[in-house]
C-alpha cells in the first residue's frame, strides 16, 4: 500500500519524470552582448565561439593594431546571435519530444 501513486492500469512501480526546467536565452542581448564586449560577451550564448574568438582577435588585433577588430566584432555579434537562436530551438525541441 505504499506504492499507491500510480492508480492507472497498466502502470505498475512506475517512477515519477523528473520535470527539468531550463531558460531560453535572448538572441538580441547575445548579440549586443557580443557587439560591445567582443568574446567575453559570447560567453552567454557558445563557450567555443568565444574561445574560437579571442583568439581570432587576438591574431588580428596584433596584426592589424586593433583596428580589425571593427570587423571581427559584429562577426562575434552574429555567432552568438546564431548560436542563441540554435540553443533555443534546441531546447524548444527537445520539450516538444518529452
Amino acid at each position: 500500500m505504499d506504492n499507491e501513486q500510480n492508480t492507472q492500469p497498466g502502470t505498475q512501480n512506475a517512477a515519477p519524470k523528473a520535470l527539468i526546467v531550463q531558460s531560453t536565452k535572448n538572441a538580441g542581448l547575445a548579440a549586443g552582448l557580443a557587439l560591445f564586449f567582443g568574446p567575453l560577451g559570447m560567453l552567454y550564448s557558445t563557450i567555443k565561439g568565444a574561445v574560437v574568438m579571442l583568439i581570432v582577435n587576438l591574431i588580428v588585433g596584433l596584426f592589424t593594431v586593433g583596428i580589425g577588430l571593427i570587423i571581427t566584432f559584429p562577426i562575434g555579434a552574429f555567432w552568438a546571435y546564431k548560436a542563441a537562436v540554435k540553443y533555443n530551438e534546441n531546447l524548444l525541441s527537445g520539450a516538444q519530444q518529452g
